[in-house]
């Protein structure tokens, strides 16, 4: 019998083109980036998903989305957490070449926790 795996939460905003690709895969997996996006940045938590969901994606997109997974927490140690900001800005850098690698370390499917979207 195998030991349960320790995870990770980690939490992830996207637009709705994005969030239908993530769909496509059965919820286990993210797209690849586009060639002007050299990393895939998860989040340490749903408060800074949150904001950049509803203060990028949705005047950007018109609908942001809150997506929280759990990674494998030994491969997750790889990348290092970044500030990029405030003391809730926290992310790991995992570089574009490697999320088909990150995405077959994911536990469980994804989901979609918040939506926020252009009020009319």
């Amino acid at each position: 019998m195998n030991a349960p795996t320790d995870t990770i939460t980690l939490y992830r905003p996207v637009n709705q083109a994005e969030l239908d690709l993530i769909a496509q895969s059965g919820w286990r997996a993210f797209p690849p980036r586009l060639p002007e996006q050299p990393i895939f940045y998860p989040v340490t938590n749903e408060a800074y998903a949150a904001q950049i969901a509803r203060d990028w994606n949705v005047p950007y997109y018109g609908v942001g989305y809150v997506l929280r997974f759990a990674v494998v927490a030994d491969y997750a140690a790889r990348f290092p957490v970044q500030n990029v900001g405030g003391p809730e800005h926290d992310e790991l850098w995992v570089p574009a070449e490697e999320l088909a690698e990150f995405n077959q370390h994911i536990v469980g499917l994804i989901e979609v926790t918040q939506t926020f979207r252009r009020e009319e």
